[in-house]
C-alpha cells in the first residue's frame, strides 16, 4: 500500500473522506475502474469526479496525522469483495496519531 500509487478523488475543500466508528476514512482507488464505480454513487449529477493521484506513503505519513483526529485509509470501498481498510494503529499510521499507541492510550486513561 505505501508505494502504491491511489487515486483520492477531491472536493472543493480537500480530499473526500467519510466517518464511520469514530474514524474518518480518507478513501483512495486503487485504478480508474475502481473510482469510476465509486464515482457513480458519489459525484455530484453528471459532473466528472476530480482526483488526486497520491502515494500511500504520503497518505498515511503526512495526510492522515494532519487532520487531527483520528483517521484512515479506505481502498477501493466500491469494489464489492476487494476493499481494504488501513485504520489509524500503529505500523500503518505514525505512532503519535495512532488510536493504540501507549502515548494515545495514556492520554485517554487507558493506561499503557
Amino acid at each position: 500500500m505505501r508505494r502504491s500509487g491511489l487515486l483520492v478523488p477531491t472536493t472543493g475543500s480537500g480530499l473526500w473522506s467519510a466517518r464511520s466508528g469514530g474514524v474518518r476514512w480518507i478513501c483512495g482507488f486503487t485504478d480508474e475502474a475502481a473510482l469510476a464505480r465509486f464515482a457513480l454513487l458519489h459525484a455530484p449529477g453528471d459532473r466528472p469526479m476530480e482526483y488526486a493521484a497520491l502515494l500511500g506513503a504520503r497518505i498515511v505519513d503526512e495526510i492522515l496525522p494532519s487532520l487531527d483526529e483520528p483517521a484512515g485509509l479506505a481502498v477501493d470501498i466500491a469494489t464489492e469483495g476487494g476493499s481494504m481498510f488501513f485504520p489509524p494503529v500503529v505500523g500503518i499510521v505514525p505512532d503519535g496519531v495512532a488510536v493504540d499507541s501507549a502515548e494515545e492510550m495514556e492520554r485517554r486513561g487507558h493506561g499503557g
